[in-house]
């Protein structure tokens, strides 16, 4: 396997010391619009760079994706950048005839006259809508594969295999204890994404009604999560797993809920009151004359990239999938859950826990793409493959998972 990978920010960065441990691709090109975080990424591998080459590309160009993929022979493009390039990247792909992973899905628009009530464009409409094409191809394009969505979605489909005869409800539940020494606020995962991800109405899916829009923030619920890290509240955000879910595993009911805690929740809500987290650019006074600027991109640029906290962060991230149904005629309930501990993972891989947590299962599954334990073409999501080779996997990466009876 010959494998274009395009970002090489905290999430790219941690996929490079992943790999280089692993000997299943023979080489990964590290691509970036900034040539030399690419640069540091291959250099920071020191004696396991071997098989690493650094690259600049713009990955909004889909004709310079593709001229990068023939270059270098590569038949895989993983896909490291926020979510406003899936679309470009998704098609560069498609048309270099190359296989395709994302950690995140299309971008999703809200119902113009009910947004609280029906659904838009849902996350991953348009990657959905080229299915028959990428499936003529023969390629396959593997959506929505870190750890939410992506491991969380193999829990879904391990449960349906293999603990329940019958599932009431998945719901995807994510709590952390973390906290970053210094800063009053300081998100561990890009802003730019939590923004999306937190402010757009949520998704939820149900048997019969099918999917639906709520309030961001709504039905709060305490949540205890395994391994130290307690009790916290819970609430409904938009996520890619409620999408996914239902389209290869039988559950009447799918939500996705985030523990953020009140004081970034009203973060959110006060750069939503002030425009903060609009895309579409405002002109301001610059030293050379009017510059147009997206107010999201500068409350990214005023925060600490998440990738720079680990030194400074305490804790651990937990991401996980409740699940409630029967088993032989009896009620079951379940928690299935991985756990990384800041400490541990700075230790190890010099990277801090939730970027490491999200890098590790697209490379687990691009191994298991090269092995041939999973296989297809066109679009598809986690589920739409065996779980048990893949849990099987994590655990031999020195990263094991958990099931908790609830």
């Amino acid at each position: 396997m010959r494998v274009l990978l395009v970002g090489a920010g905290g999430v790219g960065t941690a996929v490079t010391r992943i790999a280089a441990r692993r000997p299943f691709f023979d080489l990964m090109v590290v691509a970036d619009y900034d040539l030399s975080r690419a640069e540091a990424a291959v250099a920071a591998l020191g004696a396991d760079g071997a098989r690493f080459r650094a690259e600049r590309v713009d990955a909004g160009d889909e004709s310079e994706v593709s001229a990068l993929l023939a270059r270098h022979g590569c038949d895989t493009l993983l896909n490291a950048t926020d979510p406003r390039f899936v679309m470009p990247l998704f098609r560069a792909s498609l048309a270099a005839g190359a296989g395709y992973l994302d950690m995140a899905m299309s971008l999703s628009r809200p119902h113009p006259e009910r947004p609280y009530e029906e659904c838009g464009v849902k996350l991953g409409d348009a990657q959905f809508e080229l299915a028959d094409e990428w499936a003529k191809s023969g390629a396959l394009a593997l959506v929505g594969m870190g750890v939410e969505p992506g491991l969380s979605d193999v829990f879904a489909r391990h449960a349906a295999d293999e603990l329940f005869d019958d599932i009431e409800e998945i719901g995807i539940r994510d709590g952390a204890n973390l906290t970053v020494d210094g800063y009053d606020f300081a998100p561990s995962f890009n802003i730019w994404t939590t923004i999306e991800e937190c402010l757009n109405p949520p998704v939820v899916y149900e048997a019969g009604r099918g999917f639906f829009t709520t309030a961001p923030f709504s039905e709060p619920e305490v949540f205890e999560f395994p391994e130290g890290i307690g009790p916290v509240e819970c609430v409904n955000v938009e996520h890619e797993e409620v999408l996914l879910v239902p389209r290869w595993v039988d559950a009447r009911r799918v939500t996705f809920k985030y523990g953020l805690g009140a004081e970034f929740i009203e973060t959110l809500r006060t750069l939503h009151l002030l425009g903060l987290d609009r895309t579409e650019p405002v002109t301001v006074p610059g030293p050379e004359g009017p510059v147009a600027v997206s107010p999201r991109d500068v409350v990214a640029a005023c925060l600490p990239d998440p990738a720079t906290l680990g030194d400074r962060m305490r804790g651990k991230t937990c991401a996980g999938t409740w699940v409630r149904g029967t088993k032989d005629g009896a009620p079951r309930e379940v928690y299935l859950y991985h756990v990384v501990d800041n400490e541990w993972s700075m230790a190890e891989y010099g990277c801090q826990a939730v970027v490491w947590q999200t890098a590790v299962n697209p490379v687990v599954a691009l191994e298991l793409v090269a092995t041939g334990k999973w296989s297809g073409s066109g679009v598809l999501g986690p589920e739409a493959f065996p779980a048990r080779p893949f849990l099987d996997l994590l655990t031999e990466y020195g990263s094991p998972w958990g099931l908790r009876e609830q």
